[in-house]
């Protein structure tokens, strides 16, 4: 079952999230193994993410092998702080 999260950074900016994905994204044209999806953007307060993952088993390994490790490592110009965390089993997925 496909797997979504949302995560939002308060007061993050466009310049963090380039330097962050740059660190856990393969590359601009392509996605992380097991990502079907991945959309981010502007809002009101912040920055916020949406990625979609073929299973919470694919995110929890990208989640535990990839982003936190380098999270924790510190991101050179990226997001300070840990996001607001949403995440859930998705329902309907229409592509």
């Amino acid at each position: 079952m496909a797997y979504a999260l949302v995560h939002h950074f308060p007061g993050g900016t466009k310049e963090q999230y380039e330097a962050s994905i740059a660190a856990v994204h393969p590359s601009r044209q392509s996605l992380p193994k097991g990502q079907t999806f991945h959309a981010a953007g502007p809002t009101a307060d912040g920055w916020t993410i949406l990625a979609v993952f073929d299973s919470k088993q694919s995110w929890e390994h990208f989640r535990d092998g990839i982003l936190m490790p380098k999270m924790k490592a510190g991101i050179k110009g990226g997001f300070a702080a840990m996001p607001q965390e949403t995440t859930f089993e998705v329902h309907n997925l229409q592509k």
